[in-house]
């Protein structure tokens, strides 16, 4: 019996080990990846704690599915027919009846405060060294940076026949969100018609635009490199076709970036390809 709970020990950790390593090797920077198993790779703060929130739960629910499947094995072993042919009549089991009401309390208490913790660090925006007011569209995004001279402009989906080598299909856009690398950039997130969703994974962030409503949160990218999200609110026809990017840059790039951005976006006129399908493109 104890070979047996040994050996279903060590096939546990080397499956748990395999997923851990395998959605290591999967993820990728800012995006998806084939095959990806675990989460996209952390680029804040947050992330990185959602990432080992994450680990806790799978090691918490491997443990159980485990002392599960023990206690099957041992009823299926030592409680059959064969093995116990005069059953036990007791009813009542005073040391297993509180077991089972405490462990379980026990589970939750260890889940719920890193699960606090995590909500406090997302919902409490510290002080922002920028504010990106992101507004939703059916369907594209628009930005504006209302600390900057509150220029903004419109992001589309770049279509297929138009993508340029290492552009990810379905995720590149136009215009791109700059932002400086190891600033708090507070969001906020709004809608003009429908609900959408703000949503990039690897920033650990989601929040409904919702609207006449102005919802926040904030993120703090600590590595350069394009991120990559999308509405996460079924929000109509072309709700797969308005991606979100955001460029990370160095605090020189971003101020360069913000001179040319003044100047291209406060002169460019509105464009009236909001209700523009890409579907047809793709």
């Amino acid at each position: 019996m104890m070979s047996l709970v040994r050996a279903a020990g060590l096939f546990a950790g080397t499956l748990l080990s395999a997923v851990l390593a395998s959605g290591a090797a999967n993820a990728q920077m800012g995006q998806a990846a084939d095959w990806q198993i675990n989460l996209q790779d952390a680029a804040t703060p947050v992330m990185e704690r959602i990432h080992g929130f994450n680990d806790l739960l799978l090691i918490i629910i491997t443990a159980i599915v485990l002392l599960v499947l023990v206690l099957l094995v041992v009823v299926a072993l030592r409680f059959n027919e064969r093995a116990n042919p005069v059953p036990s009549k007791t009813s009542h089991n005073t040391l297993i009846e509180v077991a089972w009401t405490v462990l379980p309390v026990l589970i939750l208490v260890v889940i719920a405060v890193p699960s606090f913790r995590l909500l406090h660090l997302q919902l409490n925006i510290p002080e922002a060294d920028l504010t990106l007011k992101v507004t939703g569209h059916q369907w594209y995004w628009s930005y504006e940076y209302p600390d900057n001279g509150g220029f903004g402009f419109d992001s589309y989906m770049v279509p297929t026949k138009d993508l340029k080598p290492g552009q990810p299909r379905l995720l590149a856009v136009d215009n791109e969100v700059v932002v400086p690398v190891n600033k708090n950039i507070r969001v906020q997130v709004t809608a003009a018609d429908v609900i959408h969703s703000f949503a990039v994974p690897s920033f650990g962030i989601k929040i409904d635009a919702l609207p006449g409503r102005l919802n926040e949160t904030w993120f703090r990218a600590t590595r350069e490199g394009v991120y990559y999200g999308q509405c996460s609110e079924l929000c109509g026809r072309d709700h797969a076709f308005m991606p979100i990017a955001v460029r990370v840059v160095s605090e020189k790039d971003f101020e360069a970036w913000l001179a040319q951005a003044k100047a291209k976006f406060a002169s460019a006129p509105a464009d009236g390809r909001g209700m523009l399908a890409f579907a047809a493109a793709q």
